[in-house]
């Protein structure tokens, strides 16, 4: 019996992470030309600029779901109101704390510009921040019911591609100054309207509710521990540009900023299998059914790094020419870009982990995300002034390390079994992988990019398919039927 869940289970994941990983190709194909369109047409310092006033933004938005991103699938699955209710609830929650927060930012723009160079219209800015948090709430619902494509649809195509095509347009007009923050505030627009669309269709108007802020303080009191997490995560990754904003000029934000985007393009592999996961997890935790979740994290984990693997290599290996199609200012934070690209293997290992731990040890979570980030402020504060976006960088990579170890060695201690996804397997094909892209080095830039990038991914995945993938991992690549 408990064989044949597992199996359901897998083949859910598995489905579920073939549309997401179809998401991460279609959003890589959208990003990628952004970052070469804004770098190109605006600069590094129009680039850091933007960085600083969407971090506080989605800072806002991040707060304000408190928690409940991952959270509503825990309500859902509670069973002791109406699922629709359930969601209604928490988008009524959400959406209060976010008003409130794009209020304040209304009031005091210099937090979103610390330079003090606010250009007319640009405090507006800050009304994104309730369609970030619909955006983000329903399409967690969604999840729930195993919608997967709404995620993708709105996330991978419509925001990427209404960025992109809005930043290009506005770099020719009068209004290029803020073309790449009017661009970002139409784009989190276009995938709110994608997003909440799908969701009114599938769960309807919630009949016989009303709120009850008994019922809303009981919700956020429950999510107290998983909004601390989701702070304290989120920080972890923004800490970095924070302080760098701090001690460098805009100029080197700007390179940093670039340099993380094209490394948050393996993280995008990692968060890909997130809406299916948590569903999963919390369903099985719910259920007692302890070793099927330890199943589904070391299932998920072992996808994950088996596609994450070959592009970090792959972007890493010839990180001076990739860095430099952005500009040849760019080239320099080519070390970043490695630092960083090996930072989100380490966010991998923790993330997946996470995913368990909030459900399983809620506190022990947040008690582990705290220490982590005070350890990668601590040695910010001692690297970043030295060495600048490399001691940044550095300090993001030496506490998700640490991160990452603690997580998974509770979440194997609380369920009771192993939750390991790292194999052999994954060692070997790498460090064939990556004699092949050390080698290319030798070769002019060019030639040596166009043979590592394809080259270490084919190489890597042939590797892994032929002597890594059991039937269970092959699942993933296998067609559904109808």
């Amino acid at each position: 019996m408990v064989d044949r869940l597992q199996s359901v289970g897998s083949a859910a994941l598995a489905r579920g992470g073939r549309i997401n990983f179809a998401g991460f190709l279609l959003r890589l194909m959208a990003r990628f030309p952004f970052l070469l369109i804004a770098a190109r047409l605006y600069g590094a310092e129009d680039l850091g600029r933007f960085a600083y006033a969407t971090m506080v933004v989605e800072f806002t938005a991040q707060l304000a779901t408190l928690g409940l991103k991952r959270g509503v699938a825990a309500e859902m699955a509670r069973g002791d109101r109406p699922q629709t209710h359930a969601l209604a609830d928490a988008l009524l929650l959400a959406l209060g704390l976010a008003i409130a927060g794009a209020g304040l930012l209304l009031l005091f723009p210099v937090l979103m510009f610390p330079d003090g160079a606010v250009a007319p219209g640009e405090r507006w800015l800050a009304l994104i921040v309730p369609a970030i948090v619909l955006s983000e709430i329903t399409l967690a619902g969604l999840a729930f019911r195993h919608r997967i494509g709404v995620a993708v649809r709105a996330r991978s195509i419509i925001e990427p591609w209404v960025l992109t095509l809005c930043a290009t347009a506005l770099a020719f007009t009068a209004w290029k100054s803020s073309g790449l923050l009017l661009a970002f505030a139409l784009s989190l627009v276009a995938a709110a309207v994608a997003s909440v669309w799908p969701a009114v269709a599938t769960f309807g108007v919630p009949h016989g509710w009303r709120p009850r802020p008994r019922l809303l303080w009981a919700m956020a009191a429950r999510n107290l521990p998983l909004a601390g997490a989701d702070m304290v995560e989120w920080a972890m990754r923004r800490l970095d540009i924070f302080i760098l904003g701090r001690f460098s000029s805009a100029e080197v934000v700007g390179l940093y900023f670039v340099a993380q985007q094209v490394a948050t393009l393996a993280g995008k592999i990692r968060t890909s299998f997130d809406p299916i996961l948590a569903p999963m997890l919390s369903t099985a935790l719910k259920g007692g059914n302890r070793l099927e979740a330890a199943s589904h994290v070391r299932q998920v984990g072992f996808w994950v790094l088996a596609f994450q693997i070959p592009v970090v290599l792959a972007l890493g290996l010839p990180g001076e020419g990739v860095m430099g199609l952005f500009g040849p200012a760019f080239a320099a934070a080519a070390t970043i870009m490695a630092l960083l690209l090996t930072a989100e293997l380490a966010a991998a290992n923790s993330s997946i982990s996470e995913m368990g731990l909030i459900y399983a040890r809620p506190r022990a979570n947040l008690l582990i995300a705290v220490g982590g980030l005070v350890l990668q402020a601590a040695l910010s504060l001692a690297l970043v002034p030295r060495f600048a976006g490399e001691g940044a960088a550095a300090a993001l990579l030496l506490s998700l390390v640490v991160v990452a170890i603690a997580r998974q060695w509770v979440l194997g201690r609380a369920l009771g079994a192993p939750v390991g996804f790292w194999r052999w397997s994954l060692l070997g094909a790498g460090a064939v992988a990556f004699a092949f892209g050390a080698a290319a080095r030798a070769l002019p830039e060019l030639s040596q990019m166009l043979l590592t990038i394809p080259g270490v991914a084919l190489l890597f995945g042939i590797i892994l398919w032929r002597w890594g993938f059991g039937p269970e991992d092959r699942a993933l690549f296998a067609r559904r039927r109808s």
